[in-house]
């Protein structure tokens, strides 16, 4: 097959400078295949999913037992050439109005395929690869020919969930928390701190204030400290794997004996701190701050928050891609109960690309199937 098929290659075009795709999005590109002589195809599709997938193995005496977890978001095909033996499958829907212009005998050379596909507005998680786990969004282009072996090319595509700071997310509620420990060992007296933050949510580059009132009746100095870390979760088998990092640590002005006073300190969100991810149900992204005091000889008092990073908010709007079918606009963030989804095909091409970029035939957008319904994919 190889010298007869010499590329098969599937590319997109960006639309911003990071290269990052939203909800609602429009994906363009198109499908390259080249061919040395004569050759014809028995099929020839893109497919569009995302996927969410943990796999870890932990050794039990002379065990080894393998923990591995699928959740799969959205899987479509557009055909441009299709087997007219194949069954009809429910899981992707014919909407390149010009499909049945395409030959399924190929002249030597190179043959170009657009496509194009939308994005759901739904609430699906960012693109993310950890230790154990990853969340992938990728087209995936397939070629095959009678009694020989298919060919597969694929390309992943980078996507960040559109942030959502609205009241229902109770991402902009206030939190406060307050702690008191009496000393022990070789410091006497007590201290006591009272913390509070004016949310939960921020956005990466921004600056979470902190606002704290120390009360130092011990015998000894005491130093404020910060610290925001992260937590990895990845579920399987009903098990969870844990990875935590420090992303954050910063120390504060001491507080000498005998002594109260108020702090506010700013601690910058990194911009290229990866997004929380709480609306996948096999991993989880996860922030924290935690607040305490440095006593030495003794055990340091803590407060601890769940706080949640979003994207900053420099993405492409959602408004800028072709519009949905009514009742399918984007849920708040970390909704445990999407609903089902799907997009009409507009009846016009994208405004994004423009003529040079592709022949006048290139194809209209796939039509979503419900979720979870991917037993064939």
């Amino acid at each position: 097959m190889s010298l007869t098929v010499k590329k098969l290659q599937v590319t997109y075009n960006p639309i911003n400078e990071k290269n990052t795709f939203t909800n609602g999005d429009v994906v363009c590109g198109q499908v390259t295949v080249e061919v040395a002589k004569d050759c014809q195809l028995d099929s020839l599709y893109i497919k569009f999913k995302g996927k969410a997938e943990v796999l870890w193995t932990e050794r039990h005496g002379k065990t080894t037992s393998v923990y591995h977890s699928k959740d799969k978001y959205f899987s479509v095909r557009q055909y441009f050439i299709r087997d007219k033996n194949a069954k009809d499958d429910k899981s992707c829907v014919l909407t390149n109005q010009h499909s049945d212009s395409y030959s399924n005998v190929l002249a030597p050379g190179i043959h170009i395929y657009p496509f194009s596909f939308q994005f759901p507005l739904q609430n699906i998680p960012s693109s993310f690869k950890g230790a154990d786990g990853k969340i992938v969004y990728l087209l995936e282009a397939k070629l095959s020919r009678s009694m020989r072996l298919s060919k597969t090319e694929s390309t992943t595509i980078d996507f960040v969930a559109k942030p959502d700071l609205s009241p229902v997310s109770g991402l902009m509620t206030p939190q406060h928390e307050f702690k008191d420990k009496k000393m022990k060992l070789f410091t006497s007296g007590k201290v006591a701190m009272d913390v509070k933050l004016e949310k939960s949510g921020f956005f990466q580059g921004e600056g979470l204030k902190v606002l704290l009132f120390v009360k130092n009746d011990s015998s000894r100095e005491i130093k404020p400290k910060y610290c925001i870390y992260r937590k990895h979760s990845f579920f399987a088998r009903g098990k969870r794997r844990i990875h935590t990092k420090d992303l954050i640590k910063e120390v504060g002005a001491p507080n000498p004996p005998s002594t109260s006073e108020n702090v506010t300190q700013i601690l910058t969100i990194p911009h290229d701190v990866e997004p929380s991810i709480l609306n996948c149900s096999i991993i989880k992204v996860e922030h924290r701050l935690r607040v305490y005091l440095d006593v030495k000889y003794d055990s340091d008092p803590e407060i601890k928050f769940d706080i949640v990073i979003l994207p900053s908010c420099q993405v492409p709007d959602v408004a800028t891609a072709p519009p949905a079918a009514p009742g399918f606009g984007y849920e708040p963030f970390g909704n445990p109960n999407p609903q089902v989804w799907g997009f009409a095909a507009p009846q016009a091409p994208p405004a994004a690309p423009q003529p040079s970029d592709f022949p006048p035939s290139y194809g209209t957008y796939a039509v979503y199937p419900p979720l979870n319904d991917f037993s064939k994919n």
